[in-house]
């Protein structure tokens, strides 16, 4: 470390701000905030960092600066505008290359709505940006059926409309416009349906209603049925489309809620925002993790960051945990209970439907990231010092002791190598004791790779419960192995995780992807055993059948198998075709044995 880096971590504040690290060449390499600036600096500097990524940073910083601010709230701040002006190499950043639509209420005369993806400063309301286009289309839809808007690009200022320069288009001929550029209708009244307009767009369905249900009264009480029916119909369209959108209590007014899940390289955040009991807009962002970040860290920052892309000023926000920052004028509320509750519990299964998705993706595109992923997934949840790159799996065979075996699968980045399957039959064990079994089996497996000098597994599945595992234990003892390798036991019930000398099991999500690993080495084992066990009981009878001729010993039973392949076809062989196998003495023996 450089003497005035030294300097600097000594004179440090302990006050709430923001700190910036640059290497050797002044690149910025992080931007962080901080409670304490003190504290969370000199962390990064402490003996017993964790992390590879976080060292590797650490090793390059040359120079820091921090800037006090007044509080937690406004570091966030900082550092969120910081981060998306320099872009620092070591920060997660919520960018998307996407250019997401709006809804555009154009600053105009009788304004126009439409859709666009350009934002431009003229005056126009911007609503959105919509994740994805269709919503905004549906709501475009409802919005053109229910009221007559123009499309036109003609400045209807006052006085154009007074000189009488324009003429009425198709538009109005096909009912799709009331004319204003002929003043055939007034500005008072079009500035009232874009107003309820607005109110649809915020999810305020109120003025909207009120202004059809006027208008379908005021053509009742003129006797015009055939115009009200018609309005009759947009008011159904419009309750239509709220009650699509409705998916929780209506008293739940001026919310953004967010839901995550993570895994080892990133994470997914869903945001929704709530109007009158609404979704008016929801978005899921990925964010890859780079230095190891919390997901409390990670939510921090897409709170501040998404609740801006979007535009957001709700005073309530729900979330799914507790965050340790505060903002100002702004509850963050983790529900408990009813309808919050729900509505966070969704926000989660989108976050949770878009990372599965994004995988499969992955597993498409890029196969080698996905099986890195999942290899770090199993490497955490394990409790393992390295990640598990190479696996074998081990389950015994046998029906009431008879012809016992011993199955030893092998897994390579998560796939089965085939190759390096492997059978071992029981020499020392007597009648059906698996842990015995199991004992000898590990025993023999490691004895020889340890003699051979080859590679050994980072992890060991035994198929079986506490005494499987136990007895695999005290083999990997006696060879000086164990600690050295990650050994678990998977029994088949509860699907529990057994490790050694920890009594109480581990019990993974039933969609986990480490789960599913460690279910198919344990299937495969099984599969593998059960195949040679079968094979071998069978050639137990046959040979059984075959002892019985006068004569013949093992090796010419291994002999006639090997060149007849049954014992139907040895029974069936003619004299001539045993004795050429055999020779003729033996050969008559068996001739005669079976032709009697």
């Amino acid at each position: 470390m450089n003497p005035s880096l030294e300097l600097q971590l000594k004179t440090l504040p302990s006050e709430p701000g923001v700190y910036r690290y640059y290497d050797k060449n002044e690149q910025l390499l992080y931007v962080g905030k901080a409670k304490n600036l003190k504290k969370r600096v000199l962390s990064y500097f402490n003996k017993n960092l964790s992390g590879y990524r976080i060292k590797i940073m650490v090793g390059k910083i040359q120079r820091l600066e921090t800037t006090i601010v007044n509080s937690e709230y406004d570091a966030l701040l900082l550092e969120n505008n910081l981060i998306k002006e320099y872009q620092p190499f070591y920060n997660v950043m919520l960018k998307d290359d996407k250019t997401y639509p709006w809804i555009c209420i154009k600053n105009e005369d009788f304004p126009r709505i439409f859709l666009t993806r350009t934002v431009i400063k003229d005056g126009s309301e911007y609503y959105g940006p919509y994740a994805k286009v269709r919503p905004a289309k549906i709501l475009l839809d409802t919005i053109k059926h229910i009221y007559k808007l123009r499309t036109c690009n003609l400045n209807l200022a006052p006085n154009k409309i007074d000189e009488g320069k324009y003429k009425v288009c198709l538009e109005y001929h096909i009912k799709n416009c009331e004319g204003p550029c002929e003043g055939l209708e007034s500005k008072e009244d079009y500035d009232e349906k874009i107003d309820a307009i607005r109110g649809i767009i915020k999810g305020d369905f109120r003025k909207a209603k009120e202004y059809l249900i006027n208008q379908m009264m005021k053509h009742a009480e003129n006797l015009q049925f055939e115009q009200a029916q018609l309005i009759k119909e947009r008011l159904d369209i419009l309750e239509d489309y709220q009650a699509k959108n409705t998916v929780v209590n209506p008293n739940i007014d001026d919310v953004d809620v967010f839901g995550m899940t993570s895994d080892e390289t990133a994470a997914y955040v869903n945001f929704f925002k709530i109007r009158n009991g609404n979704i008016i807009q929801s978005f899921t962002t990925e964010i890859k993790k780079i230095l190891e970040e919390s997901d409390e860290d990670i939510m921090e920052e897409a709170l501040i960051e998404i609740r801006q892309k979007f535009g957001s000023d709700s005073k309530e926000v729900l979330l799914p945990f507790h965050l340790s920052v505060e903002i100002p004028n702004v509850k963050l509320i983790v529900p408990k209970v009813g309808d919050k509750k729900r509505i966070v519990e969704l926000s989660e299964k989108n976050a949770k439907e878009y990372r599965l998705e994004k995988l499969k993706q992955v597993q498409i595109v890029d196969p080698e990231r996905h099986t890195n992923r999942i290899m770090a997934e199993m490497q955490k949840l394990l409790r393992m010092p390295v990640e598990p790159r190479y696996i074998e799996g081990f389950d015994n065979s046998n029906i009431q002791g008879t012809n016992p075996v011993s199955a030893c699968v092998v897994f390579k980045d998560g796939k089965p190598s085939k190759a390096d399957y492997r059978i071992f039959h029981p020499k020392t064990v007597e009648g059906p004791n698996d842990f015995a079994t199991m004992e000898e089996v590990i025993y023999r497996r490691y004895k020889r790779m340890l003699d051979e000098g080859e590679n050994l597994p980072q992890l060991i599945l035994i198929d079986g419960g506490k005494g499987q595992l136990s007895s695999a234990v005290k083999s990997l003892r006696l060879l000086g192995l164990y600690g050295k390798i990650t050994i678990v036991g998977i029994a088949k019930r509860l699907e529990e995780i057994f490790f050694p000398e920890d009594p109480i099991p581990l019990y993974l999500d039933k969609k986990s992807e480490t789960l599913k690993i460690l279910q198919r080495v344990r299937d495969e084992a099984h599969r593998f055993g059960v195949k040679h066990h079968r094979t071998r009981r069978k050639n137990s009878t046959i040979k059984s059948e075959l002892e019985e001729i006068p004569g013949v010993g093992e090796k010419t039973i291994e002999l006639l198998l090997s060149k007849l392949k049954s014992v139907k076809r040895i029974k069936e062989a003619n004299l001539e075709t045993l004795e050429e196998i055999l020779g003729k003495s033996k050969a008559k023996a068996i001739h005669d044995f079976f032709n009697k």
